[in-house]
């Protein structure tokens, strides 16, 4: 008797915690210390540049568009740490989620206001620097051979998911130069080459864009695009 009302006792506490959806900063930093935990900024680009939270992902909640890109390319099995600014959007944005298969998300209680009042630090408080202007990105694209452009972002969830892709084509098909266009800076640039999302990979050979695609692209997709 005594075992399994140790063990009701058990039980009760962990759906307890389960249920908890809304924490402190201090819990909250903790939190996000353990591994497999997925990070998620659902404030403005503008507002990530300002400073994040270490390795966050980031998908503008207000932008439903580019929300509901993002966000499919978190884990739904994983645990998600979502926070904005005082911690309305990341509620609605939480709420969305749970009806929407994530099996744990987990609210900063008060946002970033929250965080910075806790004493936690910021990382990826951005200085401003220069665009990369169209001349520079046209004289590195107008080479003999193969070039890939990549415009994306660190913060970009699809992005971020894109990367061991590109690593292992690069390694393989080493005749194909690299140019990667900042999806968080290079916006004068992004309009002049018409990338419209993040991210977005033109394929040129010989200073000629022979490909296009926006979004998640298969290793398989990328290499066939070698044959044009």
């Amino acid at each position: 008797m005594y075992r399994f009302l140790l063990a009701l006792l058990l039980s009760s506490s962990t759906l307890l915690a389960q249920q908890q959806t809304s924490v402190d900063a201090v819990t909250f930093a903790k939190g996000i210390q353990q591994p497999g935990i997925q990070v998620f900024d659902v404030r403005t680009a503008g507002e990530f540049n300002t400073g994040h939270l270490p390795d966050a992902l980031q998908a503008d909640y207000t932008k439903k568009t580019e929300f509901n890109e993002r966000v499919q390319y978190l884990n739904k099995t994983k645990p998600v740490y979502v926070y904005c600014l005082s911690g309305g959007r990341s509620s609605a944005a939480a709420r969305w989620m749970r009806e929407n298969g994530f099996q744990q998300v987990v609210e900063l209680e008060g946002g970033i206001n929250a965080w910075k009042q806790a004493g936690e630090p910021l990382t990826g408080v951005s200085e401003k620097k220069p665009q990369m202007s169209v001349a520079t990105y046209e004289k590195a694209i107008q080479q003999k051979g193969w070039v890939l452009t990549d415009v994306g972002a660190t913060w970009c969830p699809p992005c971020r998911q894109m990367e061991p892709v590109l690593e292992k084509f690069l390694r393989e098909n080493k005749q194909v130069t690299l140019v990667k266009v900042d999806g968080g800076n290079d916006v004068e640039l992004m309009k002049a080459i018409d990338a419209k999302g993040l991210p977005t990979f033109i394929l040129y050979k010989d200073g000629k864009e022979v490909w296009r695609k926006q979004g998640v692209v298969e290793l398989r997709v990328l290499t066939e695009a070698l044959q044009r």
